[in-house]
Order: C-alpha cells, then structure tokens, then sequence
C-alpha cells in the first residue's frame, strides 16, 4: 500500500492518538468484555465464577471439604439446540436487474451466478454457523469482508518472479472482543464515526505480513487452555473457563477505520503495528450504497438491545437459574450423602476416634468402645424432601421460558402420544416464534454480505474469472464473468424464513405440488429443466445431469442478442438451432426498449437483426417441408 500522509499531525503524533484512543475504548467496553468472559465460563462449564466489584472475574472454591461442587451444564445444551436450529437459516438470494433492458437482465443473472459460485467457493454456510455460535454466546458477533490479493489463479509474474494472482473476496469471522467503536450507544456499524479492530500478532508474522520489524512485548491475551477444578465428596472434576493468560513476543495490530467526512471525503484507515505507523490513507473498498466507501464490517446480534451497539445473549438471562440448579442438585446429593453414609454419634473417649475416622463404618466392622461407656449410634435422618424434586422441575420449566427453546421430543406430553398432528405443529410454530429475531439476523447479514461481494467483485475483478455453478439442468455450468459485468447489486430473498420450515415438510409441500399436476407443461409432462429445480429442491441436484435442449437453445440466442450490441455484428443461423425458438427470442429482443435505445445510436442494428430473423425462417421453412416430404 501507498502511504498517504497525514498534513495535519507528524507520525508520532498521529499513533499517540491512535493508542489514546484505544485505551480509552478499552476502559469503555471493559463491562461488556466482562459479560462475554462469563459467558464463555458458563458455556464451556466453568460455572463458579463472578464478576468482582473491581471487574474482574473471580472464582469460588469449596468451604468444606465434603461440599458437593458438581456443575449440571443446561446452557451448553440450549446454546447448542438453539444452534442447531438456526444452522437451517440459509437464506436463498437473488440480484434484481437494474432495469428491463436485455444486458441489465443478463448481468442480473451473472451476479447470482457468481454469489452462488462463491458461496460454495468460501463455504459461507460454515461462516455463518461460526458467527453464529459467537452471537449465541456473547450476544455480539462481525463479519469482515476483504479482498486478498494472495488469493485466486495466477495470471502472471512481476519482475522479482513472484506470482501475481487475480485475487479474490476473503471473509473472516470476527469475535466482540477485537471491535472497539468509539461509543457503546449506537445501534447499527453505519452509525459510528470510527472503529478500531485489534489484533495479536507474534513479532515474526508481523514482519511477514506487512514487512516491519516491532519489538514483541508480553501481553494479557484471552485464552481457553485454563482449568476450573469442581467436584463433589471424594472426588474432583475439570472443566475449562476462559481467563487471561501471558503470551510472549506479541505486538497489537490496530485498524482504525474513520467514516468519510468533509476534511477525508472517501473515509481514512490507520494502521499501526507497535508503536509504528503500517499504513495511513483512504478507505479502500467502495463497499456502499451509491458508490461510497465504508466500514468492512457486518454485525450481527443474537437479541439486539435498544440503544446499545452490543447485543444480549440467552446465556446472561440463564445464568442465575444455571446457578440455583447446581445449588439445589449438589445440595440434594449432600442430603443423600447423610442418608447413605451416616452421621455416627460418639461418646468421648468410648473408641480410636482416629480408627474410625480412616476407615469408616465398613460392612462387619467391629466397634470396640470403652467398658461402662455408651455404644456409639447413627443420628437419625429425615427422608428426602419433596421441596427438592418441585424445585428441580421448576428450574428446568424456567430453562424453557427464558432461553425459548425446547427439545420437544423429550416432552412427556408428546411421547405418552395423547396429541394431534395439529395441536403439535401448533407446538412446534410456537416453540420456534422466539427464534425468529434471531434468524433475521442472520438473514440481514448473508444479504449484507451479498451485496459487500458483489462490491468488491466491482471494484477489483478487472481480468476475466471463471466460476462453476450447478447450471439450471443440472449439468456443472462453467461461465466467464469480470466486474464490468456486475451492473445491479440489489440483492433480494428467494425464500420465506426457513427457520419455520424444517426439510421434511418442504419436501412434502414439493411431492403435494408434484401430485397436483402444477409442474408440468402444456402436454401434461414434466420438463428436464422443472425435473432438475425439484430434486435440487428435494436437495438431489447433483443426480440430475440431463442437458434441457430448450434451455441450451434459449441461452444461445441471448448471447446472440448481446453479441449484437457489444460487438456490433451476430453470426448467421446454423443448422443445429431451433430456429423457432430463436425467431421467439431475436424478436422479443427487437421490441424491448434496450434495442430501441441502441438503434438510435446505430441504425444498422436494426437491419442485421431483421436479416438474422428471416435467415432463421428460410432455415424453419425447409426443414419443415423436409419433414412434410419425410412423412409423405
């Protein structure tokens, strides 16, 4: 990158700023980094752990060395049920032409070629389980969308022989805790003035990735290897928390990104690794509206909260009730303890108090106590308390209500069978309603997403890229595409929320419409091209490899017609056409107001065209009345 310098501050000015900056941030946002942390202990079962006054996360031990201390982990189950089912929020997307002109209609379809290509490519549902598993935890989590230029087929070598490669769009996941806005009341990323993103580096990737040498220093950086010791009478059990912990030879890597203004009108990004100044310029991705440039950030919330840039997660609201739930098991398991081990009341001096005190009371142990003294005896216990099992399934109830999720399938109401297929899918619609803020978000964001890729693609792919999609007959589809291509990035939905549609019932709507007899065409059959949708559908695609004739014979028509304007000539018909078809096309074309517009430019358009169509008609009308002789 080509530094810009600042004309207002010097270097050293401008990274003391820039860290100032940053440590108040850091001091600002300390209490949601606390939540998260607790968060992550609870989740991961490390669940006797609080919050100091001084905002530190502390950790309780036993008071007594026979205190149960066993942690019953419910919020690792709810996290993960409410994963599993947000995992099906995959929306399907679509780019809206710019306008009714046959080039902006074929640029629309390459857009939704190329995200189709790249959400295979990146893998962008596995993106956006990880993101969403981070937003379920700690209520908050950003996607980054980049261009690499590491990244792609090579295309040439500079003069230090090195490759150079077309590049391509790189996507990462980002956690809460490396996004620091510069308030923690905004509602919305476009709503900041400026936001830092830090990272740790070792001192040697820092030199391979931007070339400067740093000196590492020793820093506090959150890590998951500690352990929590819990545990019960007897024995003792692990589990991991997440705490602070010393890495050496580390440097912090800030990005500030600045929101354009009237003195930085395309927005500045700094970039400080150390105490050294990387990088100081412009923005570099037009990621926006109307051509504009911005932050490359996607944020998505689990439940967003009013006035506050951070979202909750469920966990914050399960934690006291995860807290009485383990109080009022281990406190059970001690009464039962009592029950079972006993409680022997001793006269002083009767026995060899330290004998018993090792060995117990074994089955046929003898007991010698002292001539004249009272025999020792068990101290009579109560039976267990009632209050214990009505209190368990009043938390359990209350894990319900507030996470508003459920396994229904574990429901004593379902499995005694006493219910109908209504009322049940009653249950399921309202047992999932509570989901549905959280799966617009992630809807939101793949849109987002969508749109930021299609915007990189614009600015950046100026060779031509090849991609591969499973093309509409089902056939692998191999099509060529550069940013002049990209003209609409309106990207919309397809489909409804899929979180309130679970496979099998798609699948069964699919076999009603299929019976119903709506597919099929005017002679009551089934199509190449409608077969291949409905088992791409029924999620079997890939079986369908067929080549759809009619299809073929469209798309070469299409390419025909914008052959025509691009390079101002069309081949002449050829034996192998449908001529019908491509009569159809070549006038449909001719009658739309793209064509009209370029006839006004080159008049000549018109009658190439027009020679093209009755070239086609001479073809049809002998190859029909070869068929007529055929027949006679």
């Amino acid at each position: 990158m080509k530094n810009k310098k600042d004309v207002s501050l010097d270097d050293e000015d401008l990274i003391k700023s820039v860290l100032e900056d940053f440590k108040t941030r850091q001091q600002e946002r300390k209490s949601f980094e606390n939540t998260w942390q607790l968060n992550i202990n609870f989740f991961l079962g490390n669940q006797y752990c609080y919050i100091s006054p001084a905002g530190e996360i502390m950790e309780t031990g036993k008071q007594y060395f026979w205190q149960e201390k066993e942690v019953y982990n419910h919020i690792a189950n709810l996290i993960e049920l409410r994963q599993s089912k947000l995992s099906r929020v995959r929306p399907t997307l679509t780019v809206v032409p710019f306008s009714d002109d046959e080039r902006d209609i074929f640029c629309a379809k390459t857009s939704k070629k190329i995200l189709k290509s790249v959400s295979h490519s990146l893998n962008i549902s596995k993106i956006l389980t990880q993101g969403t598993m981070w937003s379920e935890i700690c209520g908050t989590v950003f996607y980054k969308i980049d261009w690499n230029n590491n990244l792609g087929k090579i295309i040439g070598i500079n003069e230090l022989g090195n490759s150079i490669k077309e590049g391509d769009v790189e996507i990462s996941v980002v956690s809460p805790f490396e996004i620091y806005p510069d308030s923690n009341t905004y509602n919305r990323v476009e709503d900041c003035m400026s936001i830092i993103y830090a990272r740790t580096f070792h001192k040697d990737m820092v030199k391979n990735v931007w070339g400067v040498e740093v000196d590492g220093q020793d820093i506090d950086v959150y890590s998951l290897d500690n352990l929590s010791l819990s545990g019960g009478l007897g024995y003792s059990s692990l589990s991991n928390s997440m705490a602070k912990k010393l890495k050496k030879d580390q440097v912090v890597v800030i990005e500030k990104y600045e929101k354009p203004t009237i003195e930085y009108p395309n927005g500045r990004l700094i970039i400080i690794a150390g105490d050294k100044l990387i990088y100081n310029g412009e923005l570099p991705y037009i990621n926006k509206e109307e051509g504009k440039r911005g932050f490359p950030f996607i944020r998505q919330t689990s439940i967003p909260t009013p006035n506050s840039f951070w979202g909750t997660s469920v966990i914050e609201r399960c934690i006291p009730i995860q807290r009485a739930f383990n109080a009022v098991k281990n406190r059970k398991h001690e009464f039962m303890n009592r029950l079972t081990m006993g409680i022997l009341s001793v006269e002083d001096g009767s026995i060899d108090i330290e004998n018993l005190e090792e060995e117990g009371l074994s089955p046929g142990k003898v007991l010698i106590y002292r001539q004249g003294a009272s025999s020792p005896k068990l101290l009579s216990s109560e039976a267990l308390p009632i209050d214990f099992k009505n209190e368990e399934e009043a938390l359990l109830n209350e894990f319900v209500n507030i996470s508003g999720v459920s396994d229904l399938l574990n429901s004593s109401t379902i499995s005694s069978g006493n219910i109908s297929g209504v009322a049940l899918q009653l249950m399921i619609e309202q047992d999932e309603i509570r989901l549905v803020s959280s799966a617009d978000e992630i809807r939101d964001c793949a849109k987002e997403m969508a749109k930021q890729i299609l915007r990189l693609y614009k600015q950046y792919a100026k060779f031509q890229h090849t991609s591969r999609i499973i093309g509409d007959n089902g056939s692998i589809e191999l099509f060529y595409w550069s940013g002049s291509d990209i003209s609409s990035e309106e990207v919309i939905f397809e489909t409804e929320n899929e979180i309130n549609e679970t496979l099998a019932q798609k699948r069964t709507m699919i076999f009603d419409i299929l019976n119903s007899g709506l597919l099929n065409d005017e002679n009551g059959k089934l199509s190449n091209t409608m077969r291949s949708k409905v088992l791409e559908q029924l999620g079997f695609g890939i079986m369908e490899v067929s080549q759809d004739m009619r299809t073929l014979q469209i798309n070469s028509a299409t390419k025909e017609n914008l052959a025509l304007i691009i390079d101002g000539d069309i081949q002449e018909p050829n034996e192998i056409d449908d001529h019908e078809i491509h009569i159809f096309e070549h006038t449909a074309f001719m009658l739309g107001s793209e064509f009209q517009k370029e006839i006004l430019k080159n008049s000549d358009l018109k009658n190439k065209l027009m020679n093209h169509i009755r070239n086609h008609k001479k073809f049809n009308l002998i190859t029909n009345e070869s068929l007529k002789e055929n027949k006679e």
